[in-house]
């Protein structure tokens, strides 16, 4: 086993690339082809702001991910801890000096980028908590200190995007950890007992939300409370989706986006956007697009060796199945606006950096499947 974990762990670049998931990869291709067109589209069929700089940051951030993908997976689990209390430490940063916009302070200027810490900490969380699973004994799982340890990973991270205030990217946080809880072995009836006691305390949490949270979930209960204002935006949303019927109105044809009605159309309701210009039948094929890439990413943890890749790439997948859930039942006005993109469409450059890294960790945990790691 030593000696072949040895070879496993020298391949030569071309054994690299033959082991790369050419499915998976081509996916992520044509998802980031579509993206650039329909930020064209966001534009006004213009080569203008958003669509400039959502091609630059393809241009940067996918070779980035190919270049994440050829690091040996150990790399990743060696790592894994030092990454989160970097991301930890950012957070920090962003609550004492972060750059402030709309009443929220979640960004950090680093010059050569502006981030969001937040976001990164999508893929940290799955990436810490994968690691120790992975040495965790069977037997400790289920122990009181390693609940509370797994808990304490989730909950500090959680408590600093709250303060900033982002609810919507700490639930995905927190979402996001406790699936890799579930796939760790923590039993059923855990979670329960803390689904009851979060149900107990929803009315202490909500008397926390800031006023502008708790506006979202009245709209969300009743938009024509108020069309012209806070329910403007998700009405608009319905409005453009229905109008785009079985096939849609063509590209840069949606009356909808380009008269304005839209607003946000570049980022969290880029959906809006495009399944007005390409109606249902284009929705589903874009949705069918995501699909291929949860079960290719599942498939590749299916057939890693190693429990720590197993870990991540089942959460990864199921994170991303989240955000994709999450941001299409928000302009559909199933959920409350919370703020939640979708992944590698919208607008953003470091929610397509953390997606980025994740589908390099996933790549490199295909490359070296047969590695195992103790």
């Amino acid at each position: 086993m030593f000696q072949h974990n040895r070879l496993d762990s020298d391949l030569t670049f071309f054994q690299k690339v033959k082991n790369l998931d050419f499915i998976l990869l081509f996916s992520i291709i044509l998802l980031s082809i579509i993206s650039v067109f329909v930020m064209y589209s966001t534009d006004g069929g213009e080569i203008l702001y958003h669509t400039k700089s959502h091609f630059i940051k393809l241009l940067i951030f996918f070779p980035l991910m190919l270049m994440i993908s050829f690091f040996n997976i150990r790399f990743w689990h060696i790592i894994s801890y030092f990454f989160y209390f970097v991301i930890i430490l950012l957070l920090i940063w962003v609550s004492v000096d972060g750059i402030k916009a709309s009443g929220s302070q979640r960004w950090i200027d680093l010059y050569f980028i502006v981030l969001q810490p937040s976001e990164l900490m999508k893929i940290c969380i799955i990436l810490c908590l994968a690691k120790y699973y992975h040495r965790l004994k069977i037997n400790d799982v289920n122990s009181f200190t390693s609940i509370i340890i797994a808990l304490t990973i989730i909950i500090i991270p959680v408590i600093l995007v709250v303060s900033q205030p982002d609810l919507g990217t700490s639930i995905l946080i927190a979402l996001s950890g406790l699936i890799i809880l579930w796939l760790g072995g923590v039993k059923i009836k855990y979670f329960f007992i803390s689904f009851i006691t979060f149900l107990i305390s929803l009315p202490f949490i909500i008397s926390f939300l800031k006023p502008y949270q708790k506006l979202r979930i009245l709209t969300f209960l009743d938009p024509d409370r108020d069309p012209l204002g806070a329910g403007y935006q998700i009405i608009q949303s319905k409005i453009a989706i229905g109008s785009g019927g079985l096939s849609g109105k063509g590209f840069l044809k949606g009356t909808q986006s380009y008269l304005d009605f839209l607003p946000e159309k570049h980022t969290d309701f880029i959906f809006t956007l495009f399944s007005e210009e390409f109606g249902f039948l284009g929705s589903i094929g874009l949705l069918v697009l995501y699909i291929i890439i949860i079960l290719r990413i599942i498939r590749i943890g299916a057939l890693s060796r190693s429990n720590f890749a197993k870990f991540f790439c089942f959460g990864f997948a199921f994170a991303i199945f989240i955000y994709i859930v999450v941001n299409l039942s928000m302009v559909l006005g199933l959920l409350p606006i919370v703020g939640s993109p979708l992944p590698i469409m919208s607008y953003g450059g470091s929610s397509m950096l953390a997606t980025m890294i994740g589908f390099g960790i996933v790549l490199s945990a295909k490359i070296n499947h047969k590695q195992t790691i103790s």
